[in-house]
């Protein structure tokens, strides 16, 4: 016995560590429209590196192509990367 008392917690609190299923229908409207619009940021960010890989030439791209394919698949990070650091200029 280390001298903590036991404290008991109900089964509907999030403990620490753990996390509780969410639904969309859970969400307040803002935290839906926030999710879309991070979303679209995302799209449009990997589409237009996509593309821009596609249409630039290989002696044009820092390394390889096809691994500049996968990293942009990378949330965010993968795009912002190409375009700052997978072109030559």
């Amino acid at each position: 016995m280390s001298g903590i008392p036991e404290v008991s917690v109900p089964e509907d609190v999030e403990k620490p560590g753990r996390f509780r299923a969410r639904h969309w229908r859970d969400l307040s409207r803002g935290r839906q429209i926030a999710v879309l619009v991070g979303a679209a940021v995302q799209i449009t960010l990997a589409a237009t590196a996509w593309i821009d890989l596609a249409k630039r030439p290989a002696g044009t791209v820092n390394g390889s192509k096809r691994l500049w394919a996968a990293i942009i698949g990378v949330n965010y990070v993968g795009p912002i990367a190409y375009f700052l650091a997978g072109r030559r200029r």
